[in-house]
């Protein structure tokens, strides 16, 4: 390359540099973290593939709408509840929050306490009503 061209754009060279090592990150990160993210067409295949879907919201936001057969453990008492997780650590598990930032946490949790197939909802629960699958919404 010529160094006269690298100093004259050194800016531009910066930016290429930077948005390659984002680019570069998200695709290393997610398979660093041990689980994988699952779009809501993978999600759909592993919920009629019975997989455990797993909500790890708050209980007022699993009551206003969950997906349906979701159990439900909200994030903060995954740790203490993991062992009504135990028969599942075999199976595929979807995890899914409302929008996929807290069931991430929640993915590295079960995979550290050994669960082998563990998916993070993309865009959690506001994904999967956007693509107008079904909710399952408490009855009054």
């Amino acid at each position: 390359m010529d160094t006269q061209f690298l100093q004259a754009n050194w800016m531009l060279v910066a930016v290429a540099a930077v948005s390659g090592a984002m680019l570069l990150w998200t695709f290393v990160g997610k398979r660093m973290a041990g689980f994988e993210s699952a779009d809501t067409l993978k999600a759909t295949r592993l919920y009629n593939d019975d997989a455990l879907i797993l909500d790890v919201r708050e209980p007022s936001e699993f009551e206003s709408g969950h997906i349906p057969k979701s159990k439900h453990i909200p994030l903060g008492q995954l740790s203490t509840r993991l062992g009504e997780l135990e028969k599942f650590k075999s199976k595929p598990v979807l995890v899914n929050c409302r929008s996929g930032h807290r069931s991430a946490r929640a993915c590295n949790v079960l995979k550290k306490a050994g669960f082998e197939t563990v998916y993070n909802l993309d865009g959690g629960i506001v994904a999967w009503e956007r693509a107008n699958l079904p909710i399952e919404r408490k009855k009054k």
